[in-house]
């Protein structure tokens, strides 16, 4: 559902991302973690076409997010870690803008279902410039999932979130996977990862040190010993071994 084959990032004469190359199948789920400046925002933003790849392929879906630019965004579902709202909208109008830019039709049913999951019923009616910053997280959510999207990428999504929004957000998660979409979830928080994830890509300077399951993770970077991801995480980072 999700291919990179190839990808470069340059700016200048610095190397954001080299060489990086991976796929995201229906029904996963990767963690990308990696430390600051590792890459994975740059990533992130040439998936979903905000940014151009120096060199390489990116391909949602089938489509190439260069030359096909419409055809994967209609697929894909991009969540940054500071989502900037229309503020002078309310909440059901962000919703209704959406399913008009989407061409989703009766969207209404869906969209309360969406309103209702992620705590935001009594906030239909309210701008969004009067929203917390957890608050405008969940609308940000909302309006992602409400064409169906079959990729879906996330950057830092617990921002601001409380627990019950925390767990509320997990679950849709894993709901979309199981319903066929391919997720990629960027966070520093690698419990977060550990919990959640089918596969792992972590980075570095540009790099990817490691590419697979989760599972594979922990037996080449683990020990005997019951390691966590935050170990297995360390041990990659410092050997510095690249794939």
């Amino acid at each position: 559902m999700i291919q990179v084959v190839d990808y470069y990032k340059i700016y200048r004469d610095l190397v954001a991302v080299s060489g990086l190359s991976f796929e995201v199948k229906s029904g996963s789920i990767l963690g990308l973690v990696g430390p600051n400046g590792a890459g994975k925002t740059t990533t992130l933003r040439a998936l979903a076409g905000i940014i151009p790849p120096s060199r390489g392929q990116i391909l949602i879906a089938g489509h190439n997010i260069e030359t096909d630019a419409v055809a994967a965004k209609r697929q894909l579902a991009y969540i940054p870690d500071d989502p900037k709202l229309f503020e002078s909208l309310t909440v059901w109008e962000h919703l209704r803008f959406v399913a008009s830019a989407y061409g989703v039709e009766n969207f209404e049913p869906a969209a309360e279902e969406y309103l209702a999951m992620f705590e935001l019923v009594e906030k239909r009616d309210t701008v969004t410039q009067e929203l917390s910053r957890g608050m405008r997280q969940k609308v940000a959510i909302a309006c992602a999932y409400l064409h169906n999207p079959q990729a879906i990428l996330f950057d830092e999504p617990l921002t601001g979130l409380d627990p019950h929004g925390i767990r509320t957000l997990k679950a849709s998660i894993v709901a979309r996977a199981a319903a066929g979409a391919a997720v990629i979830v960027s966070s520093h928080l690698l419990v977060l990862v550990e919990n959640l994830c089918t596969d792992l890509l972590i980075l570095r300077r540009g790099r990817a040190l490691f590419c697979g399951p989760v599972q594979e993770a922990r037996e080449r970077f683990g020990s005997l010993g019951a390691e966590t991801l935050e170990d297995v995480f360390f041990r990659a980072i410092e050997g510095q071994e690249a794939v």
